[in-house]
């Protein structure tokens, strides 16, 4: 009869959703049920809406829910509700806020708490509304004004336990809000809880705030742990989990992806292979961007999909550029085979960015990814490490799916000596360089692979000219030394240069 009931006790129950997709997904599919959890966070850090998730995902499953309030009134919460566009309909809502607690100016007073009842006073109107509702998803709102009601740290954590008690036998999933106003984290509170998640709402120097969350504790629970980047929106939190590669793992067919220029795949060693990567280097205005072009150009021509992520141009400009060049964007672009997202670095989080990139290449099945450029994602970034590291992250989980993707970086200067921002071509799977020159009294371009990890290249170096013919590769410059420093010296008989077209940009 032990070993039965010990069996019987050890049984599993199943996950439930906490109501918010992107933490179910952290979490490995939700809470565990009937344990009490904490959500903490500063004012304003989106506790409210995600506890109101939580009951509204009960509601949804037809369950009885509370929200007890000691902090916001009902108005409140449901004038927060309205801006979401939710009905709190099916959500019952205990305000434990007296209605006559008011500041009466003719008596010397403070500002009064909201609760100006004893702490033990409280909780039992608590334990006797949970006894009358027998609710399955509890939410208490918040833990800051119980604090102050105990006036001492014994107190309160022995309030605590006794809730924690009182919910334990009454098939109650409970969440804890904390705003905290403590003088230092509550640890003892983070032992009592089943789980504990952090929010935090960062200010940094220029744009918008940025909002994450962690997930602190989850007993029993594998969970994605480090930071997560969330946006609140009209109709709650979108939480965007940290991007793992290799939870992403694709089979595709590794053939080569080609440019439309039967020169640059010839520079290229025939093409690039799928599921590799490409970084285009190289000065402001040196070409880099209308190459990256071609490709999904190309893609288009052979009815894949692709997509451009700008930062640093509009789809105006680079629309009017192409037009120049001759290049048949529009046509993809109004087939819809090549997506354009501007991206405004100031205003979006880089794990908000990961979650487009994978939403373009898992739902819109885009084939080749271009990201233009890697400056304007550099300064999304509050520090450049992390950079690397999502990126690095980022080109792997592009790898697991089969995506071509080519990556755009301008370097500081135009010609002689350059440097760039950050060095990332050691994540590349290529490198194609493209630089100017001076010759004669004039300014040409010259590009070259510098490094290819995927097969065999040319290691020339070629002259190449944008006009309205496109993109036109030369043969290789032979008889030059020098082009990359940007005063080549010329050792041959005829200087092997392509023509100028003067109808064409140069």
């Amino acid at each position: 009869m032990d070993e039965e009931k010990r069996l019987l006790d050890g049984c599993e129950l199943p996950r439930i959703s906490t109501g918010n997709f992107g933490l179910d997904d952290i979490l490995g599919g939700g809470f565990d049920p009937e344990r009490m959890h904490l959500f903490e966070g500063q004012p304003g850090s989106g506790k409210t809406t995600l506890a109101l998730e939580f009951l509204l995902e009960g509601v949804r499953v037809g369950e009885p829910t509370l929200y007890i309030t000691l902090s916001e009134t009902e108005q409140e919460l449901r004038l927060v509700a309205k801006r979401h566009g939710w009905s709190l309909n099916g959500i019952t809502i205990f305000e434990l806020i007296p209605p006559e607690t008011t500041l009466d100016p003719s008596q010397e007073l403070t500002v009064l708490h909201p609760a100006e009842m004893e702490l033990s006073e409280t909780t039992q109107m608590i334990f006797d509304r949970v006894e009358a509702l027998a609710p399955a998803r509890i939410v208490l709102d918040s833990l800051s004004e119980l604090r102050l009601l105990a006036q001492s740290p014994l107190r309160y954590r022995r309030q605590i336990l006794a809730l924690k008690h009182f919910f334990s036998g009454r098939k109650s999933t409970v969440v804890l809000l904390d705003d905290l106003s403590s003088q230092q984290n509550d640890l003892q509170l983070h032992s009592i809880a089943h789980g504990v998640v952090l929010l935090e709402q960062l200010a940094i120097d220029y744009g918008a705030q940025r909002r994450r969350l962690r997930v602190v504790k989850m007993r029993g629970i594998e969970f994605k742990g480090g930071f997560h980047d969330f946006t609140i929106r009209h109709g709650g939190l979108m939480v965007y989990p940290r991007l793992v590669a290799a939870e992403h793992h694709k089979e595709f067919d590794s053939d080569v992806v080609l440019s439309g220029n039967p020169e640059l795949d010839t520079l290229l060693g025939g093409g690039l292979e799928r599921g590799t990567n490409v970084l285009l280097i190289g000065a402001a205005g040196v070409g880099k961007s209308s190459l990256a072009l071609t490709y999904a150009i190309a893609a288009a021509a052979r009815n894949e999909r692709s997509v451009i992520f700008a930062f640093d141009e509009g789809r105006g400009t680079v629309s009017a550029r192409a037009k120049t060049l001759g290049l048949p964007l529009q046509d993809g672009l109004d087939k819809g085979l090549i997506d354009f997202q501007q991206i405004d670095p100031a205003e979006m989080a880089p794990g908000e960015f990961a979650d487009a990139v994978r939403s373009s290449v898992e739902r819109a099945d885009a084939r080749v990814v271009i990201i233009d450029s890697l400056n304007g994602y550099l300064n999304a970034m509050p520090d450049e490490r992390f950079l690397i590291l999502q990126m690095h992250e980022l080109l792997s989980y592009l790898s697991h799916r089969g995506a071509l993707t080519i990556l755009v970086l301008a370097q500081h200067g135009l010609v002689g000596p350059m440097d760039t921002p950050l060095d990332i071509s050691y994540l590349a799977d290529g490198v194609l360089m493209l630089r100017y020159f001076e010759f004669d009294g004039s300014v040409r371009r010259a590009l070259s692979v510098v490094k290819k990890r995927s097969g065999n290249h040319e290691h020339t170096i070629r002259e190449f000219k944008l006009s309205h013919q496109g993109i036109t590769v030369g043969p290789p410059l032979k008889g030059f030394s020098g082009i990359f420093g940007g005063t080549p010296v010329y050792k041959g008989e005829e200087a092997p240069l392509m023509p100028r077209d003067t109808d064409g940009p140069a």
